[in-house]
């Protein structure tokens, strides 16, 4: 018989780290100078507090449903019981096709940071031999895959940390040649706000797409050891730790670099050496800092590029167990791994990562149209629990009785629909006030392929929006029991 079931073998310190350095990316070490340059360091911090806060509502809201369900490609699946399944079909094959996208992005940066060191090396090589390093990791076993993110998310995690050590003290003037620099570059020129509120919710979009990942600890649950136990505990600490560097790290970064500085443009222009964490180190005399920092950020795109191959694999393995894809991707080997999922992704990454050696037209419309999933995919957890939850009481449970609750039911997830839809809408704000309507067309191309995968299914098989009364939370607990 064909073995079609993934192994609980993920701890409780891997779930920690994988949200952890899901998020701890390339838009904390090399997009923040840009942010910081848009809106002042008063207007990056305003942009980041608040994701930071939505972010962690859809943390617990994914946090309640996966404690209560923990299945893997969770999103998709609560959206099919508690919304309506074309709905949870048009989310899975959207947040698959984010990902399978993602994974090209990140084995093109992978190649770019590479040649930093190695300039006359090729990118399609260097990416290619990342890509089946990443394959065997993800198709040994689900534990192998979470090692590697445990210690690929550790190198990033200490980075911040020596970062912010660093800062504080050059801020205080203990390091450095210029004596206390203080909070002065809060009051330079038009700091702390520059722009006014366009140039903050500009930043509000930038800031989503840095914390974006932290979901990934809804898709981990189905393969986790203790979900009772290990989801609420990653969940507490994460997104204090995720606050704490995200915020710390632009405060420090705020008052060491005036937001005029030509330096934290660098990162816009897509060089990636160029970092403000990069910046700092150099200041303080720290040897070799951009090849240290060029290292980090290294560790940073391999782990992103690991977690995206893992992510959209297990979305595509609960997708065919629901019988929205073709039943060969639910095939898993003898250690719970589906090949056939991991395969395809890796094909479908492959592929897309080779269209930009033909031209970058094609390749910028994939990124484009990948661009919006990550929010669609909050927007479909935060009504998905809002569903939930008045589902779970409109029957008579009591709260007391689930694992793990979100507080501050329903203004978490209303504020993260609304935030949400805020960034939706925010993703070029200005090809919308001029109507370019070629750029609309591309900027929100996310939108048209959920909308297309959407009524595809509910016209095929005439689905209907789910009542509220005839949402089976008892069917639902018992199914899926630990």
């Amino acid at each position: 018989m064909e073995n079609t079931d993934v192994n609980r073998s993920l701890k409780t310190r891997h779930l920690s780290m994988i949200a952890l350095g899901g998020s701890i990316g390339t838009g904390l070490f090399v997009a923040s100078g840009s942010s910081i340059s848009t809106a002042g360091p008063g207007g990056a911090l305003i942009a980041y507090v608040a994701i930071g806060i939505m972010v962690y509502f859809l943390m617990t809201s994914l946090g309640e449903m996966a404690t209560y369900m923990p299945v893997s490609g969770s999103f998709a699946t609560y959206a099919t019981k508690f919304i309506d399944p074309a709905m949870g079909f048009a989310l899975g094959w959207n947040y698959w096709f984010n990902w399978a996208i993602t994974l090209a992005v990140d084995l093109s940066t992978i190649s770019l940071v590479i040649k930093y060191w190695f300039p006359n090396w090729s990118s399609w090589k260097i990416s290619l031999t990342f890509l089946v390093v990443l394959l065997v990791i993800n198709l040994i076993s689900v534990g192998s895959f979470g090692e590697t993110e445990y210690w690929l998310s550790s190198i990033k995690v200490t980075a911040v940390i020596v970062f912010l050590i660093v800062g504080a003290l050059t801020i205080m003037g203990i390091l450095g040649h210029d004596g206390a620099v203080g909070l002065s570059n809060y009051t330079y020129k038009k700091a702390p706000i520059v722009g006014g509120i366009p140039a903050v919710l500009s930043v509000f979009v930038v800031a989503g797409f840095s914390f974006q990942g932290t979901e990934l600890i809804g898709i981990t649950a189905g393969e986790s050891a203790t979900p009772e136990k290990s989801i609420p505990k990653a969940i507490k600490q994460v997104f204090w730790r995720i606050l704490l560097f995200y915020i710390l790290s632009i405060a420090v970064i705020g008052a060491l670099i005036p937001y005029t500085s030509p330096n934290l443009l660098g990162s816009e222009a897509g060089d990636i050496a160029i970092s403000p964490f990069t910046i700092v180190f150099k200041r303080v005399g720290i040897p070799l800092a951009a090849g240290v920092m060029n290292a980090v950020i290294l560790t940073s795109v391999i782990s992103a590029a690991n977690s995206g191959l893992y992510a959209a694999s297990r979305m595509l393995w609960s997708m065919s167990k629901q019988g929205m894809a073709p039943k060969a991707f639910e095939r898993t080997n003898g250690h719970g791994v589906p090949v056939f999922s991991l395969l395809l992704t890796a094909i479908v990454g492959g592929a897309a990562l080779f269209t930009s050696l033909y031209g970058d037209s094609f390749y910028e419309l994939l990124v484009a149209a990948s661009g919006l999933t990550g929010f669609i995919a909050w927007l479909g957890i935060a009504f998905s629990h809002y569903r939930f939850r008045r589902a779970y009481l409109n029957k008579g449970y009591e709260l007391d009785d689930l694992k793990y609750k979100a507080k501050w039911f329903p203004f978490g997830p209303i504020l993260a629909i609304v935030l949400g839809i805020i960034i939706i809408i925010g993703q070029d704000i200005r090809s919308l006030v001029n109507f370019n309507i070629g750029r609309l067309l591309i900027s929100y191309s996310g939108l048209i392929i959920l909308f297309i995968c959407w009524l595809y299914y509910k016209l095929r098989y005439k689905t209907k929006f789910v009542k509220l009364d005839d949402i089976d939370v008892a069917e639902t607990k018992k199914n899926h029991h630990f």
